[in-house]
Order: structure tokens, then C-alpha cells, then sequence
């Protein structure tokens, strides 16, 4: 199977959750400041904030997980957008990204795999997302630049510096 081409990235679904995971796929969300209305966390020491509003992950590397042999699937490690169509390995922080037609993300950090998410993983080995034992793996947080709906099947364009 090929990917898209990046102008042909989208989301392949969105996640939320009243705190915990898995989060449960909704056909469409209204993204704010602090993230998406209708998702929360237990740990807001560790998720939430302006800088980790949202939860960005990529289908293609859930997809390599499973081949794996890992039981993952979106949603199940927590994140809030499962995108399809990026080059994943190639995105980090300071990228910014465009979603639908109003909001924009801007990716701050890696987000730090923890043992709530180990049931997912053969052997219970979450670490396998780490970005610093992993690079292309990790799940990146993300502050919103611009806020609005998202929708799952919206075109996702990553933006040149200067936007």
C-alpha cells in the first residue's frame, strides 16, 4: 500500500476521552486553545496544557507497530489526531500544520510514552514510541494557533516556516 503524497495528507481520526485511554473515535471535534471539547486528562501534570493541547500521531507508524506484532490501534495511545499521508519521521517540533480549513498546529515536543499505554505494546514494551530510542515513532503534542473543526477525512498541509 502507498501512502498519499503530502498534499493528499489527512485525518484519519480523531480521538477524545473524558481522561485515560483508550480515547474513542468521534467523527468531528471542535478544537479550542487547550485542545479538543470533550477530552480530558487524568494527569495534568504530564498532558494538558497550552503546549500539549493536542496529541498528534501518524496511522502509517500505528500501521509499522502492528506489523510488529504490537496491539495498537488510534486512539489507544492517547492521541487526539491519527493523520495519514505525512512524512512522519520528518515532522517535530516547530512544524506547523494546517487541519481543514481553520485550525493550525503548531508541534512543541515529543510526548513521552508511560506505562498507562503498555497494554498496547507486545510484552508491555511502550517505551517502543520513545522518540530518543525510536526516532519517527513518537506521538508530538501541539499548541493551537488557530482554533475551529476538525473532521475526520480533512486535508492536512504541513506550512512553510514563514506561515
Amino acid at each position: 500500500m502507498t501512502s498519499p503524497s503530502p498534499a493528499e495528507a489527512r485525518v484519519h481520526s480523531i480521538q477524545v476521552s473524558p481522561g485515560g485511554v483508550p480515547k474513542l473515535a468521534v467523527t468531528s471535534a471542535q478544537v479550542e486553545r487547550l485542545g479538543l471539547v470533550g477530552d480530558g486528562h487524568r494527569d495534568h501534570a504530564h498532558h494538558g496544557g497550552p503546549d500539549r493541547a493536542v496529541c498528534v500521531w501518524s496511522l502509517e507508524v500505528i500501521a509499522g507497530l502492528r506489523q510488529e506484532g504490537h496491539p495498537i490501534g488510534p486512539g489507544d495511545a492517547g492521541e487526539n489526531l491519527t493523520i495519514t499521508g505525512l512524512p512522519w519521521a520528518a515532522l517535530g517540533p516547530g512544524d506547523r500544520l494546517a487541519v481543514g480549513n481553520q485550525v493550525v498546529l503548531e508541534l512543541v515536543t515529543y510526548a513521552q510514552p508511560c506505562r498507562t499505554i503498555r497494554g498496547f505494546f507486545a510484552r508491555g514494551a511502550f517505551d517502543r514510541i520513545f522518540e530518543r530510542k525510536h526516532p519517527g515513532s513518537a506521538r508530538i503534542y501541539a499548541r493551537v494557533l488557530a482554533t475551529g473543526m476538525v473532521q475526520a477525512g480533512d486535508v492536512v498541509r504541513r506550512l512553510p516556516a514563514d506561515e
